[in-house]
């Protein structure tokens, strides 16, 4: 099913959500794009990185995860909320959004969405834009990169991209961003579409 936004339910502050499977660039093309367009846009950092980085606890026990994902969902709105009054007048780039967590949600991602008291609909109505990064697991390339955190094998980073896809193209501004051999041909592509997202809602 795709959604339909009527104009006057979108927010008036501007929120792009930069996601996809573990190791797709997403942080790398955010990064890029702050770095060009400067005051423009102000990035909101992966919540789930931050709190591992403080040594928050990480467990395959399924209750452990379920409040790991709890936290991290409402980390994530008051981190956005945060970031919308300290740069009113500029664009959010979300390095995850509030709904990545129901891809992590053990057994059935609806019923994420039920133990925050939301729903998919809910969540996709924060954010004006999604640009997806196919995760390079999906070409069976190496997924370590910069994050000491990521943990995924390259099968559950593959899963975990096609179950974020599924929730995330319901989106009506959902822009995919596949995976290429050429990493910097994958990262321009992210940075135009970024660049042209970015200059559709500001005009």
């Amino acid at each position: 099913m795709t959604y339909n936004f009527p104009m006057g339910s979108i927010q008036a502050h501007h929120r792009i959500v930069v996601t996809g499977g573990p190791g797709g660039g997403k942080t790398t093309a955010s990064d890029l794009f702050r770095r060009e367009l400067g005051e423009c846009v102000a990035i909101v950092p992966e919540t789930a990185t931050i709190l591992f980085q403080g040594g928050f606890p990480r467990s395959d026990d399924p209750q452990i995860i379920e409040y790991v994902q709890r936290t991290i969902y409402h980390v994530q709105k008051n981190n956005e909320d945060l970031h919308a009054t300290l740069y009113p007048n500029r664009t959010l780039l979300c390095d995850r959004g509030t709904i990545d967590g129901a891809a992590y949600w053990p057994g059935d991602s609806e019923k994420f969405f039920i133990h925050m008291g939301t729903t998919l609909d809910d969540e996709l109505r924060r954010y004006e834009g999604v640009i997806f990064f196919e995760t390079a697991a999906s070409g069976q390339m190496q997924i370590e990169g910069g994050n000491p955190h990521r943990v995924e094998s390259l099968e559950q980073a593959v899963e975990l991209d096609k179950k974020l896809r599924k929730m995330y193209e319901n989106h009506p501004n959902f822009v995919f961003i596949a995976h290429e051999e050429s990493f910097f041909q994958k990262i321009t592509k992210g940075f135009n579409a970024l660049e042209a997202m970015v200059n559709q809602l500001n005009n």
